[in-house]
């Protein structure tokens, strides 16, 4: 018999179980009912994990999809700050942008009746929509936008818009485009979306030369290799990254391509390697730190609401672009 199964027979959510386990604050009804079930089937709760569980007051299950990551570490840092603050316990699962082991972490989470998940996704595919609208927790989305799911995530389209804007603005014409694979929809095709606008805008064509890469350095030089054989003329780059952007200076420098002169480049998330870097790299910054405290506000509100219905919140978060010397 599991926490899962107990809450099935007694109506109620996961996390109810888990607060009447914990002595954790609970209605009478609900209370009534969990009681009821244990009483029936006889329930004994672990005892190791009971010892642990008392010492704080509830668990949230963090997925998230490289730990290495910038952006993924400033979000975490966000909602581990919020979540120590309200006595909560971070539990972080690490899943190498495998998503068959984000829909393993989710169900893992699940089974083990955590208050609740925050899942920073990169590629929705309906089996992780049918998952997360099945999930019987509290769930929030950090980074991504999904129908019908509260979730906070960042203005992807505007901020690609702005940078390629910005490199209209500096003469560039032969523009080159270095984005990531279009199953994630907030990198791959809304940042590629604010491109094509800007050049729409400027009544010049869409088609320009166009490589995916790895959210990577090494994937983003290679990339900037195979544009300079097909475009060796070219005088811009908008990446879908700041790392991929950096990759992409790496090789026009090999090439003897001088930056800003010859070729501008710029990115997005505004990763500290930007600074370090010469000439430091134009990109927008993303708050993602604010993004991760407000996925843990929202999920927490949720939380305490007791499994009660509430209205689907979805936060869009601004940026700013950055200026700097390479563009």
């Amino acid at each position: 018999m599991t926490i899962k199964e107990i809450a099935k027979l007694a109506g109620v959510s996961n996390a109810a179980v888990s607060r009447y386990l914990n002595g954790g604050s609970l209605s009478q009804e609900k209370r009534a009912a969990v009681a009821a079930v244990i009483q029936k089937t006889g329930y004994r709760p672990d005892a190791a994990a009971q010892t642990l569980r008392s010492k704080v007051t509830d668990y949230i299950g963090v997925i998230v999809p490289k730990i290495s990551s910038d952006a993924v570490s400033r979000m975490t840092a966000g909602i581990t700050q919020v979540l120590s603050q309200q006595g909560y316990l971070c539990l972080l699962a690490n899943t190498d942008n495998d998503s068959e082991r984000e829909l393993t972490y989710l169900d893992l989470f699940e089974s083990r009746s955590v208050a609740g998940i925050i899942l920073m996704a990169t590629v929705l595919s309906p089996r992780h929509q049918d998952a997360i609208r099945a999930c019987s927790v509290p769930l929030v989305i950090a980074g991504q936008q999904c129908e019908g799911v509260p979730c906070v995530y960042h203005d992807d389209f505007n901020a690609a818009r702005e940078l390629t804007e910005g490199l209209l603005r500096r003469g560039r014409r032969k523009l080159a485009y270095i984005g990531v694979t279009e199953q994630d929809v907030a990198v791959g095709q809304r940042r590629r979306q604010g491109l094509r606008t800007a050049l729409s805008q400027a009544g010049l064509s869409t088609d320009i030369p166009t490589r995916q890469s790895p959210f990577t350095v090494e994937g983003g030089r290679a990339a900037m290799e195979e544009l300079l054989q097909v475009c060796p003329d070219l005088d811009g780059v908008m990446c879908a990254t700041d790392l991929i952007a950096i990759g992409a200076m790496e090789a026009l420098r090999t090439a003897g391509r001088r930056l800003p002169e010859d070729v501008s480049v710029a990115g997005i998330d505004d990763s500290w390697a930007g600074l370090h870097i010469s000439p430091k790299l134009t990109t927008a910054h993303f708050y993602y730190e604010t993004c991760g405290a407000e996925a843990a506000r929202m999920l927490l509100s949720l939380v305490e609401q007791k499994g009660d219905a509430l209205p689907v919140r979805q936060t869009m978060l601004g940026y700013t672009v950055v200026e700097r010397e390479s563009v």
